[in-house]
């Protein structure tokens, strides 16, 4: 029978083995998680995340440009919202600061400022009919058409095209360079800005049911695991 001075002495290397075998399985000494946060998906993210929401989209080829025209996406700027203005002037309202309408017009914008360009990050002055801003649709119409918008009824498509969540008031030089590039093919110059943009392309794919390739689900998972935290933009 061993005595109570030997069975002292193994308890030491008892503990030790429990203690690795704790250490590999991921849990601390309570029997919890190790982690800090729920993930989700291969890419991970917390949930709530843009990067945890990208494991949600779907994963498909590119479909032919064949029969993409803007106006299958309706009238541009329509009043979807029903206040009486466009939805470019609602936006550049949005977007812009110091804000002026048009004389007699409580809808057309004048003039106003962007004061740091999310593309570019400059701070841009502006006047109506200068072209130094574009409305831009972050998730492109004609990305969008290759990726599913080509089966949608008008509807969808007129709202898709409106929708406050995949429209930005952006220098027009860079947004002309964007054309219908998706992530995996243009990102803005601005690097502060990439998370906030990569994110709202994820909302707006996932609330329309866009799907994208895989080639653009890896470039979406590069620049969002850099900022893990950042939250899906809902508006």
């Amino acid at each position: 029978m061993p005595t109570i001075a030997s069975a002292a002495a193994r308890r030491p290397l008892a503990f030790a083995l429990v203690a690795a075998a704790l250490a590999v399985s991921g849990c601390d000494a309570i029997g919890q998680g190790g982690g800090s946060g729920a993930s989700s998906g291969s890419g991970g993210g917390a949930a709530g995340s843009a990067l945890a929401a990208v494991e949600t989209l779907t994963v498909k080829g590119r479909a032919p440009r064949t029969g993409y025209e803007r106006e299958k996406f309706g009238r541009p700027w329509a009043d979807t919202d029903g206040n009486g203005c466009g939805t470019r002037e609602d936006i550049l309202v949005r977007d812009a600061t110091g804000v002026r309408h048009k004389e007699g017009d409580r809808c057309k914008v004048a003039r106003g400022t962007i004061a740091a360009d999310p593309y570019t990050g400059r701070r841009i002055e502006f006047r109506r009919g200068d072209g130094k801003v574009d409305i831009d649709h972050v998730v492109a119409l004609s990305d969008a058409w290759q990726k599913g918008a080509h089966r949608w009824d008008a509807d969808k498509r007129l709202r898709f095209a409106n929708d406050p969540l995949n429209l930005l008031a952006v220098d027009s030089s860079a947004n002309r360079r964007k054309g219908d590039g998706d992530t995996a093919t243009w990102l803005p110059p601005s690097k502060a800005y990439r998370c906030p943009y990569v994110a709202r392309q994820v909302a707006v794919k996932k609330k329309y049911g866009v799907w994208v390739t895989a080639a653009e689900r890896d470039a979406m998972r590069r620049v969002l695991k850099g900022c893990p935290g950042e939250p899906l933009p809902r508006s």
